[in-house]
């Protein structure tokens, strides 16, 4: 692909070849049993998980949402956001990391050349990991960018800061979102390691301490022609690249809530005193209601991403978007609901930090309020009001 074949990423072995949702179920359940293993441990001396994400990256997963046409098996999201959610369930950092990288490759389906899709698809089939470099902190609007590309020769120069960038810290490629000289946005994909990226360790929250977030220093980093996306497509009309993003979120949501009920359910059976209770046994009822509701609306939600993918009209993406929007709000819920009744039936035992089951919680905490639930409530009431359609590429 001109110049930037070059970058060819790092020499890996070829990862497996997933050839089915089945399988795909199959290898991640398969995962999530290792990555469990030492999830608190993981957590509690903040041990990033590169051994796990090489293991993922080699496992094929990260490769599943490529377009059948691409020698991907074009995953449904029903089943993307399944596959999240196993991850979680075991270690919600390791579940969310990927969000990026499927980002991107969204991304790439919806706006990419031919010549773009045949290389950087490549790259994911062959164990590239991708991470989106979108959000800023001084963004005030969705759209707006201080980051800036401008033209330089036979390609453009980039310089900016993002900020919170989930799973920077594992990535090969890093797509990068400017506004060009037209005020346009962009996004770019350039190689991890092109002079003038300065990558920092910094993510120092409570929760999702391993997700390998981190900020972004671009000083005046070269970025070949070959390698732009005209990424302002996305604010114009509906597409489907904000929803994927979603239902990867409320895919680690719903991991999170199932682990902590399971726990509440171990603690419950082995040793509190509630087990009996006509009032703990109600509030197990409760919580498990709302993960069958969160589960439920995720595949429902799930179809419409499908449908607008495979029928790609506002009127479709639209339906998609608030549909999504409605599972992400259920299963953020689900997740502090679970998480905080570990702790009101498992009795004071439980806070021992030595159990760590507080890292429940934690997460919890620190991914929902990434997006906060009132922007969702205001986003869905607004729609079905006053007919205004979300915007779609928000992370």
């Amino acid at each position: 692909m001109g110049s930037i074949s070059q970058f060819a990423g790092k020499t890996r072995p070829a990862p497996r070849h997933i050839e089915s949702e089945e399988e795909a179920l199959t290898v991640a359940k398969d995962l999530a049993f290792r990555f469990a293993e030492r999830a608190s441990e993981r957590d509690l001396e903040r041990i990033l998980p590169h051994d796990e994400l090489d293991q993922l990256a080699q496992s094929g997963l990260l490769a599943i949402s490529i377009p059948s046409e691409y020698e991907g098996i074009d995953v449904s999201n029903v089943v993307l956001a399944e596959v999240t959610a196993i991850l979680s369930e075991a270690d919600s950092s390791i579940g969310q990391i990927p969000q990026g990288h499927f980002h991107a490759l969204e991304a790439l389906r919806q706006y990419a050349t031919e010549e773009q899709k045949q290389f950087f698809f490549g790259r994911a089939r062959a164990g590239d990991r991708f991470s989106s470099a979108i959000s800023e902190s001084s963004e005030k609007t969705i759209g707006s960018s201080i980051t800036r590309i401008i033209g330089d020769g036979a390609g453009y120069r980039i310089n900016g800061r993002k900020e919170y960038l989930t799973g920077i810290l594992f990535a090969d490629w890093i797509a990068i979102s400017a506004l060009d000289a037209t005020e346009l946005m962009t996004l770019s994909f350039v190689p991890r390691t092109t002079e003038g990226v300065r990558i920092i360790d910094d993510w120092d929250g409570f929760g999702q301490r391993v997700n390998g977030s981190g900020t972004a220093i671009l000083e005046n980093i070269h970025v070949d022609r070959s390698s732009v996306v005209p990424y302002h497509r996305a604010f114009g009309r509906q597409t489907t690249i904000g929803s994927v993003g979603q239902i990867i979120n409320a895919g680690v949501d719903l991991g999170i809530a199932r682990a902590a009920f399971r726990e509440t359910l171990e603690y419950v059976r082995n040793g509190a005193d509630s087990s009996e209770d006509a009032l703990a046994i109600a509030k197990i009822g409760e919580v498990a209601i709302r993960l069958e509701a969160a589960t439920a609306l995720i595949e429902h939600a799930g179809r419409k991403v499908d449908t607008a993918q495979v029928d790609p009209t506002e009127a479709h993406a639209a339906e998609a978007s608030i549909t999504v929007t409605a599972a992400k709000v259920l299963a953020a819920e689900a997740a502090l609901e679970a998480s905080n009744t570990l702790f009101d039936l498992a009795g004071a035992a439980s806070t021992k930090v030595s159990h760590n089951l507080d890292r429940y919680w934690r997460n919890a905490r620190a991914h929902t309020s990434q997006d906060p639930l009132r922007r969702k409530h205001h986003l869905v009431g607004n729609y079905h009001l006053n007919g205004v359609r979300p915007r779609d590429v928000s992370l």
